[in-house]
């Protein structure tokens, strides 16, 4: 049977655990003061993976909050997945040889796919695509920017190139707590026949349970932020809500 995965989220920006709204980095609340401590809550509610977010990485291109992954990835008991900053080879090569059990390709995957291309072809399944949609069509460089790609056709290109994993984020549902795309995440898993965790919109136990009964269909996990942070429910309640 597969089984539904819950990723609770840590956002860095400035060594700090921070959500921005709708990605904007003007519109930000800073939650905590050590992303290792925050990680540290997480495990012990439970969380066997942690999903980390490197903000200021993605804005430069480059990766700036990696010795707060690492720490995570090597000292506590979870699996970690990082996005944001990671542009080059190397930047894969260091974070999985250090311990990191997922890296995740985003913006490259539109704007370097051969790049991106040969990551999957190296490290398989230790590569989750990260695609990022408004309407229905993929949004990269932070969410400046709209492509003319939709996110299904991205995904299929992908999948063929070997992607398992998706992370798919509805960006207009993204740290507004209004509920997540059912229809597109259950899309994408339809037509990649791969594996999608489900980004964004996450708000209350009833969303993850929707979410979960997807499972099937190969939709399976949820990232979920904002939701933990302003406490409309712990780790804990969330893993017992898709085991039930």
């Amino acid at each position: 049977m597969s089984t539904f995965t819950i990723y609770p989220a840590i956002d860095m920006r400035g060594g700090k655990c921070v959500r921005l709204l709708q990605g904007d980095y003007n519109q930000e609340t800073i939650y905590g003061d050590s992303p290792f401590d925050m990680a540290q809550a997480f495990v012990n509610d439970g969380a066997e993976w942690i999903h980390m977010v490197d903000l200021d990485g993605a804005k430069a291109g480059k990766r700036v909050n990696d010795e707060y992954v690492i720490q995570v990835a090597q000292k506590l008991n979870a699996k970690v997945q990082i996005g944001g900053g990671i542009r080059t080879e190397e930047d894969v090569e260091y974070y999985i040889e250090n311990g990191v059990d997922r890296v995740i390709l985003g913006s490259a995957a539109i704007s370097n796919p051969a790049f991106v291309k040969k990551m999957l072809k190296i490290y398989k399944e230790k590569i989750a695509i990260g695609i990022d949609a408004k309407n229905g069509y993929v949004a990269t460089e932070g969410w400046l920017q709209t492509s003319s790609v939709k996110a299904t056709e991205l995904g299929v290109e992908l999948a063929n190139a070997g992607a398992e994993v998706f992370i798919f984020t509805d960006i207009a549902t993204d740290g507004m707590l209004s509920g997540p795309n059912l229809e597109a995440v259950a899309n994408l898993a339809s037509v990649t026949g791969k594996q999608v965790i489900a980004s964004g919109g996450v708000s209350s136990l009833a969303d993850l349970t929707a979410l979960s009964e997807l499972v099937g269909q190969g939709v399976c996990g949820a990232i979920v932020g904002k939701a933990l942070y302003t406490n409309q429910f712990s780790v804990r309640e969330a893993l017992q809500e898709v085991k039930s």
